[in-house]
């Protein structure tokens, strides 16, 4: 059974802001600095957002992790990367997926699997901890 207070954890979405995502020379004609406000503002609170460091897949420049909820955790759900977000549709298809429950809980809309990339156990654990 889950708990009241572990039920009501909400997805995490954590955007990369390293050494190359973030870096309009790396990935021009994007407005970097305004990705996160944007998607904080379209998921109307249904997940958390925050910045990280470099995630160490660059050259998946801009990266989002979308970790489930605690919900979504407990039925199965695990933390889903996204590269080469770079555009305001991607935004707003993540955050229409977190708003319907996101991993574990909803499917995430068909375009997601084209930004979708799998990484490394060293890079996936050392964002799980």
């Amino acid at each position: 059974m889950i708990s009241k207070k572990t039920s009501a954890a909400p997805c995490r979405i954590t955007v990369c802001r390293g050494c190359c995502c973030g870096d309009p020379a790396k990935v021009p004609g994007v407005d970097h600095g305004g990705q996160i406000p944007r998607l904080r503002e379209a998921l109307g609170g249904a997940g958390q957002v925050r910045a990280s460091e470099c995630l160490d897949v660059c050259d998946q420049a801009n990266v989002v992790v979308v970790q489930p909820s605690a919900a979504g955790r407990a039925a199965g759900g695990r933390p889903v990367w996204l590269g080469l977000v770079n555009d305001d549709e991607a935004l707003a298809d993540i955050a229409a997926w977190v708003r319907a429950g996101g991993p574990g809980l909803a499917e995430p809309p068909g375009v997601l699997d084209l930004y979708e990339f799998t990484v490394s156990r060293r890079v996936g654990r050392a964002l799980e901890g």
